[in-house]
């Protein structure tokens, strides 16, 4: 390729001849062997680079596209921000839910998972592999049911049924949990009896103090399931100013038709940052309660 001219077309599709400069070629490379890219000054009459132009085995691509020098732009967090109108709003809605759901979700699998390994009942075991089945029921088959249900008890356009159901127990936290409880000695809630405990007391004095490592996992576990949920606050929430941080995010990449990336990329990180922390204070304790869960001492 040489200086000169070369064919383009205008915004209309006609043909032209654009002036160009060669500044730099680049060859094909082993990663990309089928394109060698030219860099080139059109010339200023090309409406500035509104022309896209083209040659014949060869990308050409306008020296005015490039940026030669990057730098970190710290200022489109604060502009992310402002630009999500109701960021605030989403951030507030979605702690309001990570802890309702939090709560929910460790006191009844907590209460179900003790029922399943610690007291005798007929129909135990059956009952808890039911109860295991349900996992291998996906979402979508009883979406459409729970949103009928929803919509009848006039809860649509809330955050009450992203956090309702986390109080009927998750079965997988169930199976974790269980398999925790039973690593306790038995012993210890026999003595507890003798003394004239009950099962609550037992429960809450005894046992759960001894499994703080696995309710920090399922709390955990639940925190980042409803800190990213998408399709729970899509589905069910009507307003704006309800929606979480993963809709807002998606909101906001949307609503002006267009994508800036620089500011959703800045969001993104926003919204991300807190799980790591948190994983990153919280790893010691989680991995220890993974570890010790199931395992029989």
């Amino acid at each position: 390729m040489q200086d000169g001219q070369l064919k383009s077309t205008d915004a209309l599709g006609a043909e032209i001849l654009v002036p160009v400069k060669i500044i730099k070629e680049i060859p094909a490379t082993r990663e990309n062997p089928w394109s060698r890219i030219a860099v080139v000054d059109v010339a200023a009459d090309d409406h500035e680079g509104e022309t896209h132009v083209a040659a014949k085995d060869w990308d050409v691509v306008p020296a005015s596209t490039l940026i030669h020098k990057t730098s970190f732009r710290w200022d489109n967090f604060t502009k992310a921000v402002k630009a999500m109108k109701y960021f605030p709003m989403y951030l507030k809605n979605t702690l309001i839910l990570c802890f309702l759901t939090i709560i929910g979700t460790v006191s009844s699998s907590a209460l179900a998972a003790y029922g399943f390994a610690r007291i005798p009942w007929r129909g135990r075991n059956k009952v808890f592999v039911i109860a295991l089945a349900t996992m291998m029921v996906p979402f979508p088959v009883v979406m459409v049911p729970i949103y009928s249900l929803f919509r009848t008890l006039g809860w649509i356009g809330t955050l009450k049924p992203l956090w309702v159901g986390s109080f009927c127990a998750a079965a997988f936290n169930v199976f974790l949990l269980r398999q925790f409880f039973m690593t306790i000695p038995k012993d210890l809630s026999d003595a507890a009896r003798i003394d004239g405990c009950g099962e609550f007391r037992i429960f809450l004095q005894i046992i759960l103090p001894l499994c703080k490592p696995a309710l920090m996992v399922i709390g955990l576990f639940q925190f980042m399931a409803s800190w990213n949920d998408f399709l729970g606050p899509l589905i069910y929430l009507t307003n704006q100013k309800d929606f979480t941080l993963a809709l807002g995010l998606q909101f906001f990449q949307s609503q002006h038709g267009g994508t800036e990336w620089h500011y959703l990329m800045a969001a993104s990180t926003l919204v991300v940052l807190p799980v790591i922390v948190l994983f990153f204070f919280t790893q010691k304790t989680f991995i220890e309660g993974i570890s010790m869960t199931g395992i029989k001492g």
